[in-house]
């Protein structure tokens, strides 16, 4: 009525003849419009029902899925063996592969001096009489039958009490001596792993020209001598490591030992070939293979272990040496002979070394 009304009121009206019928065929377009635009309305409220309806329908789809897989993926809290598997496997994590870096480094002398053999003794912040015992013994040792040696001890963090007075003393030691590598990790029997795999990092990225590398305790007696002659005449040059080799060792599974490991962390029952953490020594290819296996190993706590896992997983084998009586573990009470026949011997205290190493360098044949 309005667009007739308009239109009348707007516009002079034409002739009387002509002007009813042209109101009337006016009047019936509006209303088809009208029509035409309420059917239009409708669909327009149909189609944003419907849209909203699927967009709530793929909401619920969606919150259900991720409960679905929620449950899936990870234990449910109200099954408690499901939890403790959880609670195990967080225990025995460790943290590594991690970017961890140096606090305390010598990047350019294992470099420039090209040693044929490098000794990397980890040792804990404290212990400084175990390092000033093996720097006064066999780690003085820098030229061998001809060969270079270098020394150098792997740190990491010091923890508990009087940590910032043990630091200043690492600091103050690591000025005077010069062979101190500390690491930003906690230094502790659980870290070893991430300690053998920061010194392969190092010795990797420091040592490209070095041929061979031992890791070995600090309270351990070494023959670099005996060391470095079987190396000339036995070693290959590349994919080697020798030491004490375990074989078929039986994975601990009482939670009372020292190397418990329960299933949870490693399923298998054995252990693949591995040389003992002791003292083992590897050709310098090896640390960058080592590295880079590691990407590929769960790691475990046991860090001669995880060396083996490493190992397996890139198709090495460790090999015995040439004699088994060179890599011994608790000799008891021995003469200088047998020190000067052996590579390596467990001992239990920093004055035992000194006292050994006294009588084997004394004057005369040692057997």
């Amino acid at each position: 009525m309005g667009v007739c009304h308009n239109f009348w009121t707007q516009r002079p009206p034409p002739d009387g003849h002509e002007a009813q019928p042209l109101i009337a065929e006016l009047c019936r377009t509006d209303e088809s419009q009208q029509g035409a635009d309420r059917t239009q309305l409708k669909k327009r409220r149909w189609c944003r029902t419907s849209f909203l309806g699927l967009f709530l329908f793929l909401v619920v789809m969606v919150i259900m899925m991720m409960v679905i897989l929620k449950n899936w993926i990870s234990p449910s809290t109200t099954n408690p063996e499901a939890t403790m598997s959880v609670a195990i496997q967080e225990k025995y994590h460790v943290e590594y592969p991690h970017d961890y870096s140096f606090i305390l480094d010598e990047p350019e002398k294992c470099r420039e001096q090209n040693p044929f053999l490098v000794l990397m003794v980890p040792v804990a912040p404290y212990n400084r009489e175990a390092r000033e015992a093996v720097r006064s013994t066999w780690g003085s040792e820098r030229q061998v039958l001809g060969k270079e040696v270098r020394l150098f001890f792997l740190l990491g963090l010091p923890s508990g009490e009087e940590t910032e007075q043990l630091q200043e003393k690492v600091l103050q030691e690591s000025k005077e001596h010069q062979d101190l590598l500390q690491s930003n990790f906690i230094d502790s029997y659980k870290n070893l792993t991430i300690k053998t795999m920061v010194m392969m990092e190092w010795l990797s990225s420091r040592c490209p020209n070095a041929s061979y590398a031992m890791k070995i305790d600090s309270d351990m007696f070494l023959n670099v001598n005996t060391l470095v002659n079987m190396l000339l005449l036995h070693a290959p040059k590349q994919n080697y490591m020798t030491g004490m080799v375990a074989r078929r060792a039986a994975v601990l599974r009482d939670p009372s030992s020292k190397w418990y490991l329960p299933t949870e962390v490693f399923h298998e029952t054995v252990y693949p070939p591995y040389a003992l953490g002791l003292g083992y020594v590897f050709t310098l290819d090896l640390p960058r293979k080592l590295v880079e296996a590691s990407r590929h190993v769960k790691a475990v706590y046991i860090e001669d272990v995880y060396l083996g896992l490493c190992m397996r997983h890139l198709g090495i084998r460790p090999i015995n040496p040439p004699s088994s009586s060179l890599f011994q573990g608790y000799a008891g009470a021995q003469d200088r002979c047998h020190y000067s026949s052996v590579i390596t011997t467990i001992l239990r205290t920093s004055q035992q070394l000194l006292d050994i190493w006294k009588d084997l360098k004394r004057l005369g044949p040692a057997c």
